[in-house]
């Protein structure tokens, strides 16, 4: 059997392979035994993966819960303030921007709006559409969600180099 990948652990400076640590190898070594005609290693990949992103959503969550906002919320700000300020989007652009449903999306308007966050108005090209904005309040709400929210982001990604995040991202991109 091989050893699997070698990982350092920087505070020790120690390389383990990866059959010795962490709690997915047990897991591993269960199925490996109950189970040797299957390779549960696919297992282990997407179990680390949902582990890690549930770290990563409690971290962003935490961060947001501060501004009063969930996540769609959260979502929605930032995909208008991306747009740069004063701009506008329909509200089915804004949806298919989030890979939403338009009735997901009035919902997720609705309360910003009821906050004084966004505000709907006429499309000027088309009497029946409307345009979403951030208001003012919205706009500064944004502003300052961002900043934070990078820093928590950078923070849960502490312990990976430059080079490290950039390969992360090169392999999760290609997951089918």
């Amino acid at each position: 059997m091989s050893q699997g990948p070698k990982k350092t652990i920087p505070e020790k400076n120690v390389i383990l392979s990866a059959t010795e640590g962490g709690p997915m190898e047990g897991i591993l070594t269960q199925w490996r035994r109950e189970r040797p005609d299957i390779d549960p290693t696919p297992m282990a990949v997407c179990g680390e993966i949902w582990r890690a992103g549930e770290k990563l959503r409690q971290g962003v969550l935490s961060n947001i819960s501060n501004y009063n906002l969930d996540f769609a919320g959260m979502d929605v700000l930032f995909t208008l303030r991306r747009q740069g300020e004063g701009e506008t989007l329909s509200p089915s652009l804004l949806a298919k921007d989030m890979m939403l449903s338009t009735s997901a999306m009035t919902n997720r308007l609705d309360r910003l709006e009821k906050r004084g966050l966004v505000k709907r108005m006429m499309d000027p090209n088309d009497r029946r559409g409307q345009m979403v904005a951030l208001t003012d309040e919205g706009f500064d709400l944004a502003n300052e969600m961002v900043v934070t929210h990078v820093q928590t982001e950078e923070k849960m990604l502490s312990n990976l180099s430059s080079d490290e995040r950039q390969h992360l991202r090169f392999l999760l991109e290609k997951i089918e």
